[in-house]
Order: structure tokens, then sequence, then C-alpha cells
């Protein structure tokens, strides 16, 4: 039987569950995932889409630029998940939704090239110029 996740958006108004293990979670470090998050970088849980179900009354989408879509809780404005064309049939949700986000362990770092220059990425993982679906960059 496989593992299954929750977890919510600050208010409730948006639930989630991920079902079975993560492709990947990685740190990102793009200006996009900057200004929609408010923090120097963000952690993404990454799923196939089809393992994931949101239900709620505030779920919302952003087009934040061509072939790319961000949700996020229309009542506490909390993120929730980004997916775009790049990256068919996955999504990536924002590590702070899950209601237990300490099981889930960052593997990489990406868009390290657009890195904060005073952030201090000493923690041996690779670190790649862009994203890439794996972490081998």
């Amino acid at each position: 039987m496989s593992k299954t996740y929750t977890g919510s958006c600050l208010c409730g108004a948006v639930k989630m569950v991920a079902r079975g293990e993560p492709l990947r979670v990685v740190h990102c470090h793009c200006p996009s995932c900057r200004k929609a998050s408010g923090a120097a970088f963000v952690t993404y849980v990454d799923y196939d889409l089809d393992k994931v179900d949101f239900s709620g009354p505030g779920l919302a989408h952003y087009a934040s630029s061509p072939g790319v879509k961000r949700q996020f809780c229309s009542t506490c404005g909390s993120t929730v998940s980004f997916y775009g064309d790049n990256w068919p049939g996955e999504i990536d949700i924002f590590l702070g939704m899950f209601d237990t986000p300490e099981v889930f362990t960052p593997e990489a770092h990406c868009y390290v090239k657009t890195a904060l220059p005073w952030l201090h990425m000493d923690d041996d993982l690779p670190k790649v110029e862009t994203f890439s679906n794996t972490t081998e960059g």
C-alpha cells in the first residue's frame, strides 16, 4: 500500500492529498518563484499530476508566464503549486502545503545562477544552473 500525504493552505480553504512518493524534492532559486512566495527560495515536492488531488473552495490559478500556472488560495493567499508546459504531467507542490513537511528531504538546488548572492548553499546538495527533472542537471 502506498503512502498518502495530506496538506492544506494556511486557512484550510484548500486541501491536498498526494499519493505515493514524490518524483523529487528541490530548492528553486528562480526570480519567479521568489516573487510568488516572497521568500529567498522555495522548496518544491514534485509529483505526477495524476497522484495529487486538491479540494476546497479557495483554489485559484494564475498564469505567471506563458505555459506556466501557479495555484494559490484565494482566501488566505497561500502559495499552493506550480505546473507548466515544459514539465507535462507534473506538479510542483510548495513544501509548506504538507502537514508533515519534515518527511521530505531536498535533493538539489536549481536555478542557482539566479540565487541571491548572500545565500550560502553549503549543504552539499547538487547545484544546477536551470531546472532539470533529474537531480543530475
